[in-house]
């Protein structure tokens, strides 16, 4: 598929790249983290949180709400599901990475969504991006071999197991993880129990 860059005014309904941060101190403590052959997620890594940037993350980005600092790491080319939270998760690219990303506006009344609808852009290694709230995206997908090491910023408390069981109808049936609302693929190798709605090539980079 086409890949834009980050920069490109295209990615502008999806988010935005921030500047002023400086990344050499959660770049260190990654320098440690598994790199693995699959995709491996951690919503929170306490070297990553006692870092002095977080502060400042959770106030400028967050209005001073609690967050969680972890990160997605691995090898992946595939886009295998969408998902979306109630507000904005910031990536901050260790290394080069794509993001397909698409619109919550498009998923339909039945909670299904056409995967050619979505974009995918890159991002330059070192790099911290804003992805809006209504932004469809999911695991980075990487630009060589030795994959790719992503921090994933997010509301504290999310992407844990769900308390209740969630079987209502409509958006409730794609509730996955705490403020994570998911829409898989058939061929992306999800957990049993998953909402299959994207409709269309799994797409690759």
């Amino acid at each position: 598929m086409k890949i834009l860059e980050v920069t490109d005014p295209a990615f502008r309904k999806y988010g935005r790249v921030l500047k002023g941060f400086d990344l050499t101190g959660l770049a260190k403590v990654m320098e440690t983290a598994p790199c693995p052959e699959n995709v491996v997620y951690e919503p929170s890594i306490a070297a990553l949180e006692a870092e002095p940037i977080a502060e400042k993350i959770s106030s400028v980005c967050y209005g001073e709400l609690p967050i969680q600092i972890g990160y997605c790491n691995g090898h992946n080319k595939l886009l295998n599901a969408v998902e979306y939270h109630r507000n904005s998760e910031l990536n901050i690219c260790m290394t080069e990475a794509i993001l397909i990303v698409g619109m919550q506006q498009d998923i339909t009344d039945d909670f299904t969504y056409e995967t050619s609808k979505m974009e995918a852009f890159r991002v330059p290694a070192m790099t911290a991006v804003e992805i809006y709230a209504t932004t469809l995206h999911y695991a980075p997908c990487q630009t060589s071999d030795a994959g790719f090491k992503v921090i994933i910023v997010l509301p504290k408390g999310t992407n844990y197991p769900l308390a209740d069981a969630h079987t209502m109808e409509g958006e409730d049936k794609t509730l996955a993880a705490t403020n994570k609302w998911l829409i898989g693929h058939a061929e992306g190798g999800l957990a049993e129990g998953s909402h299959i709605g994207l409709i269309g090539e799994n797409l690759s980079v």
